[in-house]
């Protein structure tokens, strides 16, 4: 599942590294296994939460500058949809070509976001692979390399660590400032972080 606030954490923290003079580094986490190991649940299942956050989200892509299209039937969408094969593609872009995990995860969430593509399938993993800049041989190889074990290893091992960091959900920031790693969950707490970095007062 990709959740719609990791894209607004995405943009913030990208156009801020600079600016604060952050070493910013993705790292592919599987939110089900976040989500399973914490007992935690999808805030769209909650009905009066989910009216809330389709609201929520609305006011975010407008203020955020962020094409959105969503509706109460997104939800399920979401809910039904895995993208456990696109982290996995993820992880591999990571391992081998880091230089495209910025630009591959932008693509990945506005095709599911904003152009409601399944992205669970093979043939849209590749047109967003290749949306993100990478050649078509280079991408095909990539897919190949979901299934193998050192893959599925990296992706178990990211989650595990976003785990023992205290993640139970996405989007989850960890800053590491003064030798000491500090947990921020969602995307109302980037004052907070720029606080704890001596960037916001």
């Amino acid at each position: 599942m990709l959740i719609h606030h990791y894209f607004f954490v995405l943009q913030v923290l990208c156009r801020y590294q600079h600016i604060w003079s952050i070493d910013l580094r993705f790292r592919p986490a599987f939110l089900g296994g976040i989500m399973q190991a914490t007992g935690n649940k999808p805030p769209a299942m909650l009905p009066k939460r989910a009216e809330y956050m389709l609201k929520d989200i609305k006011r975010m892509a407008k203020y955020y500058q962020v094409p959105v299209q969503i509706s109460e039937d997104d939800f399920q969408r979401v809910l039904g949809t895995s993208s456990l094969g696109a982290m996995r593609f993820i992880t591999a872009i990571d391992m081998t070509q880091p230089q495209y995990l910025e630009p591959l995860s932008r693509e990945f969430w506005i095709r599911f976001w904003s152009q409601h593509e399944d992205i669970s399938q093979p043939e849209n993993i590749l047109a967003v692979a290749r949306q993100a800049g990478l050649s078509s041989e280079l991408a095909q190889k990539l897919l190949e390399m979901i299934s193998t074990p050192a893959v599925k290893n990296r992706l178990k091992e990211t989650t595990e660590e976003a785990i023992k960091y205290g993640a139970f959900g996405m989007p989850a920031v960890v800053a590491h400032f003064n030798g000491e790693p500090h947990l921020f969950f969602g995307s109302d707490r980037l004052e907070l972080l720029g606080s704890i970095i001596g960037e916001c007062t």
